[in-house]
């Protein structure tokens, strides 16, 4: 049996996506930015998908800004949220410890340029509170940014808490998305989200295609330059077969939310309950407060790595944690933040359902990976020390 069970990292592109995408490519191939009919026919089905994301965010269709990607959009929110607020003499920016690399990364650059950012420890249940938002707010605070929902271990975060915080304090609040877009339901207006950001291929829309929500008087800064599309804020061609393809996904999605949580999370839970009976194995972040497809745990006396190769063999795709950290050797940021040893964090497992998963295919995940954990445990020399007493258990 094959099992794909890696689906935060990307998703199989949806049947409804295919569809919307294959005309563009064809009969809608104009460029959008063309005055002739070819291009202004190619520009209504950029419209249109504009207004597919609007509605399903609740936001206006002039607040949709399309980028190349989740990454894109974090990067282009991080810096627009730093500009307003250095113009006004604010320079300080709160986020998380386990936020997504496009946050971290683009927040050390804005310390190099004289920012200050305030990284919030996150609790053992990786929920983090709008109390320690609300604490961490000074004077000079121009931008909170915490995501939505974590990309590895799966908590939500109570976004809708921390944007009546930002609100009350005048300050702009970001949320990186891209977990969360296309499974849980979001509306920016009642949350209080000033900027939001979402990639296509999360909720089975095509890769290369990101969304950045800004509301309305927010002054996007570009991150890049050449041409007057997306309002001036984006240049480059717009990418119309991707982007019709990511709303056709979203609005499928968006239409399903309830009834495919109501299926996958049942396959979760089960997960859960079968992975937890294994020796000295742990789930990481809330059992509840979770996507409705994460399962992320550590096994001790493991290398994750190893792991995921015996998974591969058996015919099951899973993760150690985010693919874009895929070839570090280092455990998990995120994990750490969490509070789990280095020694822990190395033996990691993610596995994220989507509806597309069926629940043999969780059958068959228990049935092969208590066998494998074992297989490695006992040619392990790690986890020989820890069953002779030679030292301490840390699960």
């Amino acid at each position: 049996m094959n099992v794909y069970a890696d689906n935060a990292a990307t998703t199989a592109v949806s049947d409804a996506a295919v569809a919307a995408m294959l005309p563009c490519f064809q009969e809608f191939y104009g460029n959008p930015s063309s005055l002739y009919t070819t291009g202004q026919l190619a520009a209504e089905k950029l419209a249109a998908a504009r207004e597919v994301f609007a509605r399903g965010l609740n936001a206006q269709p002039r607040e949709i800004t399309f980028t190349s990607g989740g990454s894109e959009a974090d990067n282009q929110a991080l810096r627009s949220g730093a500009a307003m607020g250095a113009r006004k003499g604010k320079k300080h920016i709160i986020s998380t410890k386990f936020e997504h690399h496009a946050i971290l990364h683009t927040l050390q650059a804005l310390e190099k340029e004289g920012y200050e950012v305030t990284l919030l420890d996150i609790p053992p249940d990786g929920v983090v509170t709008a109390q320690q938002v609300r604490d961490a707010i000074r004077p000079d605070t121009c931008l909170v940014s915490i995501m939505f929902a974590n990309n590895e271990i799966g908590t939500v975060q109570p976004i809708g808490e921390i944007g009546d915080v930002c609100r009350e304090a005048g300050v702009l609040f970001h949320t990186d998305a891209v977990q969360a877009a296309g499974h849980l339901a979001i509306d920016v207006e009642a949350l209080h989200i000033d900027m939001l950001s979402m990639s296509a291929h999360k909720f089975h829309g095509p890769k290369g295609v990101g969304v950045l929500y800004a509301r309305r008087g927010i002054a996007l800064e570009n991150v890049i330059y050449g041409g007057a599309q997306e309002r001036g804020k984006r240049a480059g061609t717009e990418n119309v077969p991707g982007i019709c393809g990511a709303a056709a996904a979203f609005a499928e999605a968006c239409a399903n939310l309830e009834k495919n949580a109501a299926y996958v999370t049942p396959m979760r839970d089960k997960l859960i309950a079968g992975l937890s009976a294994i020796p000295y194995s742990i789930l990481n972040g809330d059992p509840v407060r979770r996507l409705p497809g994460n399962v992320n745990f550590c096994f001790e006396g493991i290398e994750g790595e190893s792991l995921l190769l015996l998974l591969d063999a058996k015919g099951i795709a899973a993760s150690s944690g985010s693919a874009c950290t895929s070839g570090s050797l280092d455990p998990s940021h995120v994990l750490l933040a969490l509070g789990r040893p280095h020694e822990v964090a190395h033996g990691s497992l993610r596995l994220s359902l989507s509806e597309y998963n069926k629940p043999e295919e969780v059958d068959y995940i228990l049935e092969v990976l208590p066998g494998i954990i074992q297989y490695l445990r006992d040619m392990s020399p790690v986890w020989d020390e820890l069953e002779k007493g030679h030292r301490p258990h840390l699960i």
